[in-house]
């Protein structure tokens, strides 16, 4: 009984002690649920990341790339179409797409194939094709609850997806695997998909049209042929359409006037694809952060005093130095955003 007693009077005393603890001792159990989990929001400016980045780790799963993004300490990502469709339970490919593209990009350079390597291309470009027809037969019968799986298991490690990047939005995929890739993306938590701008207005005018009639985001993303202008036909088509502006290759281009397309564009930049390239006069190339002609640190700073609420997206595309790996690397471009920000 006197336990008891001692129990209850001790009882009494905690509850009536809330009335005068300070207000984040109360919200304690809130604070638990979020220990250890990341937060890549720096003083109002979201900073996030394309699991792209992290392609030269060995496991491409969604859990292992899940992992990835944790240790970088980023809470917000872009997700690749292939860790959610293979956890989704998309047919693997029989191509090997790293030769094909290194073949393919060999071709487009007007360098000179060998006949082996000829016909190595070609087999793998049929083999591609078949299995791109087998990939939107899957497509058809997606079950969405598996990608609401992958949404939750990254929501519950404090991450968020707010783009999704499949390879379902080509001129060739059907307005039905175009559907399954927003609804998809509906599925991750995103609000807006992410594609190479097809420089095909009739393409960016059906992408636009299925965008609204699926409220999804569709944003068209530029390498070097970036220009004041670059998106101006598509965002005049739809009012879904928008920018995946990559700031460092429009650097790379030769602009000199990003920080006012940012401020003429930011409303309808859905994400911002963030390197440290340099200018064509240096040549051209993707650098550690700090050492290119990218102005991040100004970019950051601008989207702080405007308080633009798109993302800015760490891609990871300089050459990672022996002994470190992509993780590390991405590492230090967070840290690049807190001092800028700070």
């Amino acid at each position: 009984m006197k336990n008891r007693r001692e129990f209850l009077q001790k009882s009494a005393l905690g509850i009536a002690g809330l009335a005068v603890v300070p207000s984040w001792l109360q919200g304690a159990p809130a604070l638990i649920k979020s220990y250890h989990k990341p937060d890549s929001e720096i003083n109002g400016v979201k900073i996030g990341c394309i699991t792209y980045s992290f392609r030269s780790m060995p496991d491409q799963s969604a859990e292992a790339t899940l992992k990835y993004v944790v240790d970088s300490g980023l809470s917000s990502i872009e997700l690749m179409g292939d860790p959610a469709e293979s956890f989704a339970g998309m047919p693997v490919s029989p191509v090997n797409r790293s030769r094909m593209f290194q073949l393919g990009g060999k071709q487009r350079r007007g360098e000179a194939l060998t006949e082996d390597e000829t016909k190595e291309l070609a087999d793998m470009r049929a083999q591609a094709e078949a299995h791109n027809k087998v990939v939107a037969e899957w497509r058809a019968k997606a079950d969405m609850k598996k990608f609401e799986q992958v949404r939750k298991m990254y929501k519950d490690a404090g991450v968020s997806i707010y783009a999704f990047k499949p390879s379902a939005f080509g001129v060739n995929n059907s307005d039905l695997e175009v559907a399954y890739g927003m609804k998809a993306a509906k599925a991750l938590g995103a609000s807006h998909v992410t594609l190479e701008h097809p420089s095909n207005d009739e393409q960016t005018l059906r992408l636009g049209k299925l965008g609204e009639q699926h409220k999804m985001g569709v944003g068209y993303h530029g390498h070097e042929q970036e220009t004041f202008t670059f998106w101006d036909t598509a965002l005049t088509q739809s009012s879904a359409n928008g920018l995946n502006l990559d700031a460092g290759h429009y650097i790379a281009a030769g602009h000199t006037d990003l920080m006012q397309l940012i401020e003429k564009h930011h409303s309808r930049i859905f994400s911002m694809h963030t390197k440290d390239r340099q200018t064509p006069a240096n040549g051209k190339g993707n650098l550690a952060w700090g050492t290119g002609n990218t102005p991040i640190g100004d970019i950051l700073k601008l989207m702080q005093k405007n308080k633009y609420q798109f993302p800015a997206t760490i891609e990871l595309e300089y050459q990672i130095p022996d002994g470190s790996d992509a993780v590390k690397e991405v590492q230090k471009c967070v840290e690049f955003c807190r001092k800028a920000l700070a």
